[in-house]
């Protein structure tokens, strides 16, 4: 895992890129978290769907809400990015559509839309 400082609307936004699964349980979550605050002081992180686990995107697990749980508890704004198309699910479409209308979790088709959202805050 590689985590890039970007510096854009008077904030720093994390990058985080890699090709090995970086959020795959609630405990790696709270690590990306930490790892993220630790390094670069960042309390708002883009990360790439590639680099989550598959089990996030089936909400019948539970998992999504678990770890996005944990980004509002320690008031980090998350940015998903990728294309989510291959994901059916109208459930997983709703979630999406009311996450992307808060101010903590967004799920956004590309990297460059992540950090611009994220640096409205």
């Amino acid at each position: 895992m590689k985590i890039t400082k970007i510096d854009k609307g008077g904030g720093t936004i994390a990058v985080v890129s890699g090709s090995e699964i970086v959020i795959g349980d609630v405990q790696s979550a709270l690590d990306l978290i930490a790892t993220a605050s630790y390094e670069t002081g960042c309390d708002r992180i883009v990360i790439p769907k590639s680099l989550i686990s598959e089990n996030f995107f089936d909400l019948k697990t539970g998992l999504a809400g678990e770890i996005l749980q944990k980004f509002i508890n320690y008031r980090v704004k998350i940015a998903i990015v990728g294309d989510l198309s291959a994901h059916p699910s109208q459930s997983l479409r709703d979630f999406i559509y009311e996450s992307n209308n808060g101010k903590d979790i967004y799920f956004l088709p590309t990297e460059q839309q992540a950090i611009d959202k994220l640096s409205e805050f």
